[in-house]
């Protein structure tokens, strides 16, 4: 079987996960807290990981966000629509959005702040929806009510939590291979969206996220269309000039047999190529072959020291995907058992991505992390 493009499975399952552990039987939840002294107006790169526990326990969940408290500044919390809520208002009640703002309250008893991205495609496989209802099977991003409910919900998530940062798709020049028709229906729909957010919340930076190796044509068992090294900047650049920050994520460990192959200028034609600021809103390297992709702790170390050299300076913020490795197992089943099995095997290929091992133990590329959070 064709082994399928990474950009089609980033991590939609803590979606899910998340719903369930943390508080999600709360009924209701108050919006957290915005902090006197933000991370964000430190003048300094912002650094953090996804919230996803080696464990699929609250223990475990409250564990990883102290664990990103004493290595990093912030949580990414990418989630999907819930389509049927919104369709109609904003003010919709959704059980959805409580746990997300629950999630939200605990991490800032744990004394971080948040980026948000909705993600109405499903992680596993980018060229379809995430959780679309059974009268929404079948429609895209022209369908009226696909269209008011992503805009509900971005206006209700910029209007109560004012978030400084707000994505609107995770890697959709993925979706703009899968589907070019469609992808057109996206960007008007950014568009509307983007002046929806400015109005209710002025300051929020609005951007989509972009899957660099991708966009770079250089995964080998992708059918790229295009030139190795030769960057599909008309995917960005469609979005402009509503695009407040340029983010990308990156594995380079499916283009390339070790981390000292990326290329010197790899990640550098991204600052010739725009004036705004630049962010990593994901990304990592195995510290171990898993499957077809090779791995070696000094992997993870020259990853981190490739984009730390390369872009570091004009990073607004670096999220790191997962600070410990995970039980990869247990995450597989979780999705067999929540009506993903197929494909659920895909999620192993991140089961040794973290800068730790699932006990806590640090690897060596912590220590260029800690080097390079600490320095600024």
């Amino acid at each position: 079987m064709k082994p399928l493009k990474l950009n089609k499975f980033i991590f939609a399952i803590f979606a899910i996960l998340l719903a369930s552990l943390a508080c999600g039987d709360t009924p209701t939840a108050s919006i957290p807290p915005t902090p006197e002294v933000s991370v964000f107006d430190s003048g300094r790169t912002v650094y953090g990981f996804f919230p996803s526990p080696p464990e699929l326990t609250n223990e475990s969940l409250l564990s990883t966000l102290e664990g990103i408290r004493q290595h990093g500044d912030v949580i990414l919390v990418q989630r999907p629509v819930p389509w049927a809520a919104f369709i109609e208002s904003p003010d919709a009640e959704s059980q959805e959005y409580t746990d997300l703002v629950n999630l939200l309250t605990v991490a800032s008893q744990h004394s971080l702040e948040y980026i948000l991205v909705i993600d109405p495609l499903n992680g596993l496989d980018r060229r379809q929806f995430a959780n679309l209802p059974n009268e929404l099977e079948g429609g895209n991003f022209g369908t009226p009510e696909i269209r008011a409910a992503f805009k509900n919900y971005a206006i209700r998530m910029a209007g109560d939590l004012q978030p400084r940062y707000l994505g609107l798709a995770s890697e959709i020049n993925t979706y703009a291979d899968a589907q070019p028709a469609d992808f057109k229906n996206f960007v008007s729909l950014y568009r509307e969206t983007y002046a929806a957010i400015k109005t209710v919340s002025p300051k929020t930076q609005v951007f989509v996220t972009f899957q660099w190796d991708d966009l770079n044509n250089v995964i080998p068992f992708d059918s790229a269309d295009g030139e190795p090294f030769q960057p599909k900047w008309e995917q960005i650049e469609i979005f402009e000039p509503q695009l407040d920050i340029w983010a990308i994520s990156s594995y380079p460990f499916v283009a390339f047999e070790s981390a000292v192959e990326i290329p010197a200028d790899y990640y550098t034609p991204l600052l010739a190529r725009t004036n705004k600021s630049l962010a990593v809103a994901e990304g990592g390297m195995n510290s171990r072959p898993i499957g077809q992709f090779s791995g070696t702790p000094q992997d993870q170390s020259d990853y981190l020291s490739a984009i730390h050299h390369q872009i570091g300076a004009r990073l607004h913020f670096w999220i790191y995907l997962v600070l410990d490795d995970i039980n990869g197992e247990a995450y597989r089943d979780f999705l067999a058992q929540n009506g993903m099995e197929t494909n659920a095997d895909t999620i192993l290929w991140f089961a040794a991505v973290g800068l730790r091992e699932m006990d806590g133990t640090p690897k060596p590329a912590l220590k260029i992390w800690d080097q390079i959070t600490r320095t600024e």
